[in-house]
C-alpha cells in the first residue's frame, strides 16, 4: 500500500489533496488519472465522470478506494456514489476533486496582519465552486498536524473531511459541495505532540445558543438594510458637537417576557426601539453581543468574536433591530473586548495546540483576577483578527460605534500585577507596546474605511491623549469614559446633604480636567452590581429626597461639559441593584416618584437635543464658565454653558440640600428676562413645585464681578436651567 495511504489510514497524513482526488498517473506505461475516495463505511464507490462511471477497487476495509481510468487527465468536479448499505445509494461531489479557494494574496496578506475583511474568507461561506454550490471553510491553525471539519454532514467524524493546508501561512481549508446554511460543525485538531482538540470556528458568524458549543454556517449576505440614510448622514457628522444621549442596556434583562423568557432581538425592535426614542435618547449602547457562553460575565467573557449571541436570535435578527433603531435616527453603540478571552477548551484557548492566540508566558498571557487569557497583540495575525473583527461589526451590522472595554488593562503590562508577576517592555517601561500599536491600528482602519463610525475608550487612568488622533501623538479614540468624574458625583451624591459642603471638591474637580480628553460622562453598570446598589439606593434621605436628589443627579449629568450615558433602569429610580438574571422593576412606575424621574429624564433629553449651549462646545473651555462653586454653607453650585452662537447660552442653578433658598442672587452675564426652562423641582415631576413662576428679569446690582443678578427662590434638592 503506498505510503500515503497508510498516513491517511493512520491518521498522520497532513495533506489529503496529495492523495484522494483525481491525480495524472502512469500504470504499465499508460498515462491516465488515479481516483481515490476515503469513505469510511461504504462498500461500494463509484466515480461518475463524463466519460462513464468508474468502479473504484477497495484498498482498505476501513473505506478507501481507487480506481485508475486511461486517457488524458481529468481537472473538473465528478461525482461520488457509494453503497452504505444494500441499495441504498448516496450522490455526492467529491470534496477532493475542487481547487484551492483562498488566493495567494489573501494568505499574504493574512499573514502579514493587513487582512481587514478576512472574515471574507476564513470561517463558513456558502459559494460557488467551479459551478457547484456548497460552503467553504477556512482556518488559521499554523502548527496542527492535521485538522478535519467535523459536523452534523459527517456524523462528526473526522476522517470524512480532512482539510488542505495551504503552505506556510498556517491556513486550512475545505470547500465541501452540498454543505448546507444552518449545518452545525467544528474543527477537529491534531496536534503536533499527538492530542486531539475539537474547536469551534473562531470566525463563525453563528453558534449554538449556550450550553451547546458548535458553530453554525450561516448567510450573512441576504438581509436587506433600509438605512441609507442613517448611514449617509453618519458618514457627514461631527460627532465631537452633537449631541450624544446614551442609553445603556443588557439586552437579557431590560425587559422578559412573562417576566422569564428573553425577548428576541425582533421583539425588542417593538419595544426597546419605541421606549428610547420616547425618552429622548439618541444613542442606544449594548452591553456585549458576541456570543459568550456565562450568562454572569455580561457578555464580557466572549466566545464567538464574529456570533452575535444567539440568545435572542439569528444573525439577522440583530439586523433587523439596528436597522429600526437607524431608521428612528438613533445610534448604537456595541461593547467590544479585545482586552481578555475565556479558557472554553472549545475556544481560542490553545487552539492549535499551541498558545496561538494569547501569550505563552503567564505574566504577559493571563489576567489572574478574571480568570482570563490575553491576546498577543504583537502577532500580525492575532492583530489582524481584532482590527478586523472590530471592522466587521461596522461593515456586517451597521454598529455606529464600538465601546472599547478595559482598555487600562490593554495598556499596562503591570495591570493588577505584583512585582515580579510582569515582563517590562523592551525600553524597560510598563506600557504593551504591541497593544499601543494595536489601538492605533484600529482605529486608524476605522475612520479611515467607515467615515462617522467612532470608537470610546473605557480607560480608567491618567494615560495622556487617548481621545487624540493618532496623527497627533494620541491612541485615536474618538471619546473616553470619565471614571474618575462617575466615582466622584456618586461619592458625592451618596453624601448626607448636611455633610454635603465638605466634599465640595468631589462635585467640581473633574473640572479641572474636563477639556483634556472628549469625554463621555457614565451612570454604568458597572456602579449598580456587586453591592454597589442602585442609583436610588444610593440617594440619602427618605423616598421625596432620594426622588429629588436621583433628579440633581442626572441633571448635574447633562448640565455639565461631555456626552451622556445613562445605564437602564436609572431613568425611572431603579430600587434594587441590577441583576443579570431578571427584568428591571417596570411596575415601579405605578408610583408617582419614579414616574418623575422618568418624566424628568424625558425632559431632560429633550432640553439637551434643543439646545446648542449644551452640546457644541462640550470639548472647549469657552463653552463653560463658572458663576459660583464656592459657597459650601448653602451648598449651591452655578455655571454657565454656552454654544456658538451668542444668543445660546444657558445658567445651571444647583442646590443640593433640601432646604430653599430665598433671595439668593447670582451674578449673570446679560440683563433681561431668563426664562425657566427646567425645574427639576417641578409637581410634575413629583416634586415640592417651587420655583420662579416661569423665569426672572435681572436687576443692576453687582454680583459676582457682574453688574446684572437674578434674585432667586431656589428649590430644595433641586435644579433651575435658564436662558435670557
Amino acid at each position: 500500500m503506498d505510503k500515503r495511504a497508510e498516513l491517511l489510514l493512520a491518521g498522520k497524513l497532513s495533506d489529503p489533496f496529495s492523495y484522494l482526488g483525481a491525480h495524472p498517473q502512469r500504470r504499465g506505461g499508460v498515462s491516465g488519472t488515479a481516483f481515490r475516495a476515503y469513505i469510511p463505511g461504504a462498500r461500494q464507490v463509484r466515480a461518475l465522470l463524463k466519460e462513464g462511471p468508474l468502479e473504484l477497487t477497495r484498498l482498505h476495509d476501513e473505506g478507501l478506494f481507487e480506481g485508475f481510468r486511461e486517457g488524458p487527465h481529468q481537472y473538473e468536479p465528478y461525482r461520488l456514489r457509494a453503497e452504505f448499505q444494500p441499495g441504498r445509494l448516496s450522490s455526492f461531489y467529491d470534496a477532493y476533486s475542487f481547487g484551492p479557494v483562498m488566493s495567494e494574496f489573501d494568505l499574504f496578506l493574512w499573514n502579514q496582519g493587513n487582512h481587514y475583511q478576512i472574515y471574507k474568507k476564513l470561517g463558513a461561506h456558502p459559494v460557488t465552486c467551479q459551478g457547484v454550490r456548497g460552503v467553504a471553510f477556512a482556518v488559521w491553525a499554523p502548527s496542527a498536524q492535521k485538522v478535519s471539519l467535523v459536523g452534523d454532514g459527517n456524523f462528526w467524524d473526522g476522517r470524512r473531511h480532512l482539510m488542505r493546508p495551504r503552505g506556510a501561512s498556517g491556513v486550512w481549508e475545505l470547500f465541501v459541495p452540498h454543505a448546507r446554511v444552518g449545518a452545525l460543525y467544528k474543527y477537529e485538531i491534531s496536534t503536533r505532540d499527538g492530542a486531539l482538540l475539537i474547536k469551534s470556528d473562531p470566525l463563525a458568524f453563528m453558534m449554538e445558543q449556550r450550553p451547546k458549543t458548535a458553530s453554525v454556517v450561516y448567510d450573512l449576505g441576504r438581509y436587506e438594510w433600509r438605512d441609507e440614510r442613517w448611514i449617509d448622514q453618519r458618514a457627514r457628522s461631527d460627532f465631537l458637537a452633537r449631541p450624544m444621549s446614551i442609553y445603556e442596556v443588557h439586552l437579557g434583562s431590560w425587559r422578559r417576557k412573562n417576566g422569564w423568557q428573553w425577548l428576541g432581538y425582533r421583539e425588542a425592535a417593538d419595544q426597546l426601539v419605541p421606549y428610547v426614542k420616547d425618552l429622548g435618547f439618541n444613542w442606544v449602547e449594548f452591553m456585549p453581543l458576541a456570543e459568550h457562553p456565562f450568562d454572569a460575565s455580561w457578555g464580557y467573557q466572549v466566545t464567538g468574536y464574529y456570533a452575535p449571541t444567539s440568545r435572542f436570535g439569528t444573525p439577522d435578527d440583530l439586523r433587523y433591530l439596528i436597522d429600526r433603531f437607524h431608521q428612528e435616527g438613533i445610534g448604537v453603540i456595541m461593547d467590544w473586548v479585545p482586552a481578555h478571552f475565556p479558557k472554553d477548551s472549545y475556544a481560542l484557548e490553545y487552539f492549535d495546540g499551541t498558545h496561538l492566540y494569547e501569550h505563552s508566558d503567564p505574566r504577559q498571557g493571563e489576567h489572574r483576577d478574571w480568570g482570563t487569557l490575553i491576546f498577543n497583540y504583537g502577532r500580525n495575525e492575532v492583530k489582524n483578527f481584532l482590527v478586523a473583527n472590530a471592522l466587521f461589526w461596522v461593515d456586517q451590522y451597521h454598529v455606529d460605534a464600538l465601546r472599547v472595554d478595559a482598555v487600562a488593562s490593554m495598556i499596562y503590562l503591570d495591570y493588577s500585577r505584583k512585582d515580579g508577576e510582569w515582563i517590562p517592555n523592551r525600553y524597560g517601561g510598563r506600557e504593551n507596546l504591541e497593544a499601543l500599536e494595536f489601538i492605533k491600528t484600529l482605529n486608524t482602519k476605522l475612520y479611515e474605511m467607515y467615515p462617522g463610525a467612532l470608537t470610546i475608550a473605557e480607560e480608567s487612568t491618567a494615560y495622556p491623549a487617548v481621545s487624540r488622533p493618532v496623527h497627533l501623538g494620541g491612541l485615536g479614540f474618538m471619546f473616553k469614559w470619565n471614571m474618575g468624574w462617575m466615582h466622584d458625583m456618586l461619592d458625592f451624591m451618596s453624601q448626607d446633604p448636611v455633610f454635603r459642603r465638605y466634599h465640595m471638591d468631589r462635585l467640581t474637580f473633574a473640572l479641572l480636567y474636563a477639556f483634556h480628553e472628549n469625554f463621555c460622562l457614565p451612570l454604568s453598570h458597572d456602579e449598580v452590581v456587586y453591592g454597589k446598589r442602585s442609583l436610588w439606593d444610593k440617594m440619602p434621605g427618605d423616598y421625596w429626597q432620594k426622588s429629588a436628589n436621583l433628579r440633581l443627579l442626572l441633571g448635574y449629568m447633562y448640565a455639565e461639559p461631555g456626552k451622556k450615558l445613562l445605564f437602564m433602569g436609572g431613568e425611572f429610580g431603579q430600587i434594587d441593584e441590577w441583576s443579570h438574571d431578571r427584568q428591571l422593576s417596570w411596575d415601579l412606575l405605578d408610583n408617582e416618584y419614579h414616574r418623575g424621574i422618568q418624566n424628568f429624564t424625558r425632559d431632560l433629553n429633550r432640553l439637551y437635543r434643543r439646545e446648542p449651549a449644551m452640546y457644541e462646545l462640550d470639548y472647549s473651555f469657552n463653552g463653560f464658565e463658572w458663576v459660583d462653586f464656592r459657597d459650601q454653607d448653602s451648598t449651591v453650585v452655578s455655571f454657565i454653558r454656552r454654544g456658538l452662537a451668542p444668543e445660546d447660552e444657558i445658567l445651571f442653578v444647583f442646590n443640593f440640600t433640601p432646604v430653599p433658598r430665598q433671595n439668593y442672587r447670582l451674578g449673570v452675564p446679560r440683563a433681561g428676562f431668563w426664562r425657566e426652562m427646567l425645574n427639576s423641582d417641578s409637581a410634575f415631576y413629583a416634586g415640592s413645585n417651587v420655583g420662579l413662576g416661569g423665569g426672572l428679569a435681572t436687576e443692576p446690582v453687582a454680583s459676582h464681578g457682574r453688574p446684572q443678578s437674578l434674585n432667586f427662590t431656589l428649590p430644595p434638592l433641586g435644579l433651575l436651567a435658564l436662558k435670557r
